[in-house]
């Protein structure tokens, strides 16, 4: 018990779960153990057996590194893949952490996250029930796997999933300070892929107007938003800044002293992530060198605030 490697590994289990109580919970529905055992082993009184580790690495995507604290030179990426269309028992207690985690950095008010993207966010579609449909019909539609493509009409959103969308528009606002850099065409390519999808008979007229509704709503919410410099909702701080080059890839990160963590987006609604504090950090640097060519619309700059959005609410009418 007195090896480094199982410090490093109670601390990784830290990472994951940073309240001790929710650790404990989650330790004792993996391993099938009762509580006391479960305070045992992260007092270290008792080790966790070889096969509590493997499988807690596995279904908790711990790496090696983290596990032994040492550094090989390499940083790893990990993902998780999730059927959000038909997601499962375990898929829907995995989301319903990740609400669970953006919640818990309210209490923490120097956590930062920060957003570059070329579509729009998962923290803006979860609010507007159409757009966040047309986001996963798009995603089944490219990376479904399904032999006969699915139209818009048949992509059934449960209540449950519903609910939770609803829980995580809430939570993210919870956040102390959001940054969010868009790239200036993100409204372009989004009413293009509309146009597109209604050209093949994808989306019914019907469902086109829900989609344009909704992103009337959207806009003039974050016009809110960037006038006030904040949620409304939670008065919370939001920056919003529009890059005037283009964005390739969306990247992310959520930074606080308790935990932090940095994504990459990828196939439309997965993502790769990290909680290797250099890579953090790098991502940290990276993405705020981003905004040398951004323009900051919310609170300064009233007249390229007013053209943006006057100008995304005319690309929308051509829907």
């Amino acid at each position: 018990m007195e090896n480094d490697w199982y410090d490093y590994f109670i601390a990784a289990l830290s990472r994951k779960f940073p309240k001790k109580s929710q650790l404990t919970q989650e330790l004792i529905d993996l391993l099938f153990i009762e509580r006391e055992a479960v305070y045992r082993r992260l007092r270290k009184e008792v080790p966790f057996p070889i096969y509590e580790i493997v499988k807690i690495a596995s279904e908790w995507n711990i790496s090696l590194d983290e596990i032994i604290g040492i550094s090989s030179g390499q940083i790893p990426f990990l993902m998780r893949r999730i059927n959000y269309l038909d997601p499962s028992a375990e898929e829907l207690k995995f989301l319903r952490l990740i609400i669970d985690g953006i919640s818990y950095f309210k209490d923490y008010p120097n956590t930062e996250y920060m957003y570059i993207c070329n579509k729009l966010p998962r923290q803006v579609l979860a609010g507007h029930e159409y757009l966040n449909l047309f986001y996963l019909f798009k995603w089944v539609y490219q990376y479904g796997n399904e032999k006969t493509p699915i139209p818009l009409s048949q992509i059934v959103n449960s209540e449950e999933k519903k609910k939770l969308s609803a829980e995580y528009y809430q939570a993210i606002k919870q956040v102390p300070t959001t940054s969010l850099i868009y790239d200036r065409r993100l409204f372009d390519y989004l009413v293009s892929d509309i146009q597109y999808f209604h050209s093949i008979l994808m989306i019914t007229d019907e469902e086109k107007e829900l989609i344009k509704k909704d992103l009337k709503t959207m806009l003039d919410y974050l016009l809110e938003v960037a006038n006030k410099g904040c949620y409304p909702e939670t008065h919370n701080k939001v920056n919003i800044y529009i890059s005037q080059i283009n964005i390739d890839t969306p990247y992310s990160y959520i930074f606080s002293p308790e935990v932090s963590v940095c994504f990459i987006h990828v196939f439309e609604k997965h993502e790769i992530h990290s909680y290797n504090s250099e890579m953090v950090e790098n991502f940290r640097t990276w993405m705020q060198l981003k905004k040398r060519t951004s323009t900051q619309i919310s609170e300064v700059d009233e007249k390229s605030r007013i053209e943006f959005f006057a100008q995304q609410k005319q690309l929308v009418e051509r829907l």
